[in-house]
């Protein structure tokens, strides 16, 4: 999948804001442990994803109500949903310096129906011309996301017959109407309520 970064400058996509909050303390101790287990970039982005699909718990998974969107909250409480999580690790990436960007999907039930917008993340690697998604959503049955640059290992295909797409735009900061809905959910099933349903 070809993506269009929302901001020209690549700048934009290592920033912190208040979401993707990179110098927070928790993200700084978390990129620090993993930068010591690993020996270069790809190895740190690989560590990075297995940190964030593996140890936060989706929390439509686990059943946890609670609504996480800071990555330094995802990354303190370890839970959120797929949006917190791609904040996470968006700002695990960017505290070692790697650009990373938030993208997303227009997924649909078995059946075709009660469409919504999954959050991932895309990467940039150094000596790599193309941007690479990565979904850190958390694996479980039917569902097998890998860390890869060359072939795509997300957690969903998007079925065009079902009205399900890739949206082409990379965001340097959360959607407007993703992060709106994250920040006013007093809990997850609120969330589901008011989450977009397209971008």
């Amino acid at each position: 999948m070809e993506l269009t970064q929302q901001i020209s400058d690549i700048s934009a996509y290592l920033a912190a804001d208040d979401v993707i909050d990179h110098e927070h303390p928790c993200v700084r101790k978390t990129a620090e442990r993993l930068r010591s287990e690993t020996i270069d970039a790809y190895t740190y982005a690989s560590a990075a994803f297995g940190f964030v699909r593996d140890s936060i718990e989706h929390s439509a998974d686990s059943g946890d109500l609670r609504v996480t969107w800071r990555a330094s909250d995802v990354l303190g409480a370890r839970t959120g949903v797929c949006y917190a999580k791609a904040h996470a690790l968006a700002a695990l990436l960017r505290a070692a310096g790697i650009p990373a960007g938030l993208c997303y999907q227009r997924l649909a039930d078995d059946d075709g129906t009660n469409p919504s917008v999954h959050g991932l993340i895309a990467l940039k690697l150094p000596g790599r011309e193309r941007w690479a998604r990565q979904d850190a959503r958390g694996n479980k049955p039917g569902v097998d996301a890998r860390f890869s640059l060359d072939e795509e290992r997300l957690a969903w295909v998007v079925r065009p017959e079902f009205n399900e797409m890739d949206y082409p735009v990379l965001y340097a900061a959360p959607h407007p109407a993703i992060l709106g809905a994250l920040r006013t959910a007093a809990d997850r099933p609120e969330l589901w309520r008011t989450l977009p349903t397209e971008l």
